[in-house]
């Protein structure tokens, strides 16, 4: 049971739980972190790190984000070479962006 990044991520990008992961399963892209579902062990240790609760595991997404359960997989093979396991700076307005809803269209696949 992998752990999936919903839509509350999008233009945000806080990465404090890409640093506690401990087998690197976070992958980075232009405005959105994903979880690499084959590398994830289902630890639970990103979850309280992230501060705008975009974190869930597989069977416990909101039905309403449910189409980010194939999107995390997806995007973690096309993001496969961008591991990130460090703490970087938020995306510039993270804060703004953290309460807005209906953000899928903000997502960047490509750098």
């Amino acid at each position: 049971m992998p752990y999936i990044v919903t839509e509350p991520c999008i233009q945000c990008k806080y990465t404090n739980c890409a640093a506690v992961c401990p087998v690197d399963a976070f992958r980075e892209g232009p405005n959105f972190l994903t979880i690499d579902p084959n590398e994830c062990i289902d630890c639970d240790a990103c979850v309280s790190e992230c501060p705008v609760e975009a974190i869930f595991p597989d069977d416990e997404v909101p039905e309403k984000w449910e189409y980010y359960i194939e999107l995390n997989e997806r995007l973690a093979e096309q993001w496969e070479d961008r591991v990130i396991n460090e703490t970087k700076d938020a995306l510039p307005n993270a804060d703004e962006w953290a309460t807005k809803e209906n953000k899928l269209s903000e997502l960047q696949e490509e750098w």
